[in-house]
């Protein structure tokens, strides 16, 4: 068994380690992983791997962390009844070859790793996924679902939280970062679930044609250009992580913006700093896991994971074809590959795949 373990404090220190291969657990299931994917996304457990507790997931020796990863992975030992050598799963996985899980709460589509390390964490990251009876499984998307489907979920669940609020009673989305796999995820859901919702992109002035050709947006506009935003009752989404950027939009739209959202951990200090006296709504931090438990809770796991498919494979239809997916063999392209994109020599837009 192998794991990458990367310095905490230095991101770029990561080295592949040799782990003893001990006896299986009563009631466990060992996972032996089969791919996964390295974005962006990763990077920022990474960077706020403490303060949001993603390194707790998958333990590892004081001054190191697992970085967790979305991916695919077989049972290849079972000390569990309902569980057979060979079943595939998807969720939520460590970088590394192996991962034990202690299976509940079992059902045909999926169950949770009841590992007691777990349950302090969000429990929307301790579900996994029986692909043999999973809506959203397409064995030919697997690449996409890997890359795609952690970030199309968070803008499935702002679409969710936005519609539950009846939009704060705006007409309007605004969108930075238009390119973003997050923000066109949340795109092509407003598009499908909330039609009537206006959707405008701000982008740079280089991804403009890009993203008008994407079709998710009613409207397209570089960033220079937010005084050319339609002046009518808006809630503004960002992606972006710039302050200057973020008081341009609410002073442009004033007392029409009615709700301010912001997403992702990895920019929060300096919208923090440069926001203190921002005019309008109090910008808010979007936290994904919370949204998805008041979902989970108000429609049922059944009928959640019903809509996600759906949303998903809308998603796919819209946006599934505009990142090139690369393949990488073993543990070492996947360490190596992190710390190139922890450094930024990586382009995060590109779709890595790495089958260990």
């Amino acid at each position: 068994m192998q794991q990458v373990h990367v310095d905490k404090v230095n991101l770029s220190d990561a080295g592949l380690v040799g782990i003893d291969d001990a006896p299986l657990a009563d009631g466990a299931v060992r996972l032996a992983i089969e791919s996964f994917s390295v974005t962006a996304n990763n990077v920022t457990y990474a960077v706020v791997g403490d303060g949001f507790k993603y390194w707790n997931f998958f333990p590892a020796p004081e001054g190191k962390g697992i970085v967790p990863m979305w991916g695919h992975a077989r049972v290849v030992e079972s000390n569990h009844p309902e569980f057979a050598v060979g079943e595939r799963v998807y969720g939520y996985l460590p970088m590394a070859s192996h991962l034990d899980v202690q299976p509940g709460k079992v059902s045909a589509s999926g169950f949770m790793d009841m590992a007691a390390h777990r349950q302090p964490m969000s429990p929307i990251y301790n579900q996994y996924a029986r692909l043999a009876a999973d809506p959203e499984h397409d064995p030919a998307r697997e690449g996409e679902r890997m890359i795609f489907g952690p970030l199309f979920k968070t803008g499935f669940l702002i679409e969710y939280f936005m519609r539950s609020e009846r939009w704060f009673g705006a007409s309007q989305l605004v969108v930075t970062s238009a390119s973003s796999k997050t923000a066109m995820g949340l795109a092509s859901v407003t598009k499908r679930r909330s039609p009537h919702v206006r959707r405008i992109g701000l982008t740079s002035t280089g991804n403009v044609s890009f993203v008008e050709e994407s079709g998710l947006y009613d409207r397209v506009l570089a960033y220079e250009d937010v005084d050319q935003i339609e002046r009518a009752d808006s809630v503004s989404v960002d992606f972006a992580g710039s302050s200057s950027l973020l008081r341009a939009i609410h002073q442009h739209l004033g007392e029409a913006l009615k709700f301010s959202c912001l997403v992702g951990v990895t920019h929060i200090e300096e919208r923090g700093e440069g926001t203190a006296d921002i005019p309008g709504p109090t910008p808010t931090l979007f936290f994904a896991p919370d949204h998805a438990v008041a979902l989970f809770r108000e429609a049922g796991p059944e009928e959640a994971g019903r809509q996600m498919a759906d949303s998903w494979r809308g998603f796919l239809e819209d946006a599934g074809d505009s990142v090139t997916i690369e393949r990488h063999q073993g543990l070492e392209a996947a360490r190596s590959i992190f710390v190139e994109m922890a450094g930024g020599t990586v382009d995060p837009a590109k779709g890595i795949v790495i089958e260990p």
